[in-house]
């Protein structure tokens, strides 16, 4: 049996880095399901000109879907991602706050005691956002922000974000054929 991976989108600036997500994800053997905001679907669309639609890989479920199976622990998904991830979403996760789909499944993963892996999309940081993050991290979860390196010295933003996705993936417990900065 594949294993099940869930990938959220929220509205951050960064959609990139979910769409290299999700291209690295395809050539993996994975089960993806994916749920996106409102306003991820307006930033996706800004952005990248892009739907849903055009993932056609990835299983999707509605905002409201609180039927579906990430709802449950006892679905048995093996981790999830927030790419990018709203300092709303990280604060409603903080608290505990299950308003939708996103905030649910994050609050079972952690529950459960899976990987959870948080792509914060926000510059600077205030206090409340530091918080935040140390309260998710102290829940289990990992928080990556969208800070692509740049030791490879990547030729395109495209490939800056393909690394950046695909150190993601890695934090997701997946195998990525990326090449890695290994030192001089």
């Amino acid at each position: 049996m594949k294993d099940k991976i869930i990938v959220a989108i929220t509205g951050a600036s960064g959609m990139i880095y979910a769409r290299e997500l999700f291209a690295i994800l395809e050539g993996a053997d994975v089960e993806v399901h994916g749920i996106i905001s409102e306003a991820g679907e307006q930033v996706l669309g800004l952005e990248l000109g892009l739907t849903p639609d055009d993932f056609p890989q990835v299983r999707w479920w509605g905002i409201k879907q609180f039927t579906a199976p990430m709802a449950s622990g006892s679905a048995r998904f093996q981790a999830m991602a927030v790419i990018p991830c709203t300092m709303g979403t990280l604060a409603a996760i903080a608290s505990g706050l299950s308003t939708n789909l996103i905030h649910r499944a994050a609050d079972v993963m952690l529950k459960e005691r899976r990987r959870v892996v948080l792509a914060v999309r926000e510059t600077p940081f205030n206090r409340t956002h530091l918080q935040n993050m140390l309260t998710v991290h102290d829940a289990g979860a990992t928080i990556c922000p969208a800070m692509p390196s740049m030791y490879q010295k990547p030729q395109s933003i495209t490939e800056m974000a393909r690394n950046y996705a695909s150190r993601v993936a890695e934090t997701l417990g997946l195998e990525v054929d990326y090449p890695r900065w290994q030192g001089h």
